[in-house]
């Protein structure tokens, strides 16, 4: 099972940097990356020696709500616009 970490109640740069420790490859779905933080994990990283089975696979990105999407789409940005029955519908 996975670990979600909130760093709230579950703080993630301590436990990542003991389980890089032991590892030799990393799968990592974060909602958000700030660059800056991977000097705390890169010498880990960087001692793998690459290719498949002993990378760094790194994949960010949250869902967005159906409200966002509906503001979107409403917008006056772009030309493929919805009506009121597709937004219903949607």
């Amino acid at each position: 099972m996975p670990t979600i970490f909130d760093n709230i109640e579950a703080p993630f740069l301590p436990a990542i940097q003991e389980a890089l420790k032991v590892a030799y490859r990393g799968d990592f779905c974060v909602g958000y990356f700030n660059l800056r933080g991977w000097r705390h994990l890169a010498s880990a990283v960087e001692a793998w020696p690459g290719g498949d089975g002993a990378c760094a696979r790194l994949l960010v990105g949250m869902t967005r709500n159906r409200d966002h999407d509906l503001s979107l789409l409403f917008g006056i940005a772009g030309e493929d616009r919805i009506d009121n029955r597709e937004a219903v519908k949607m």
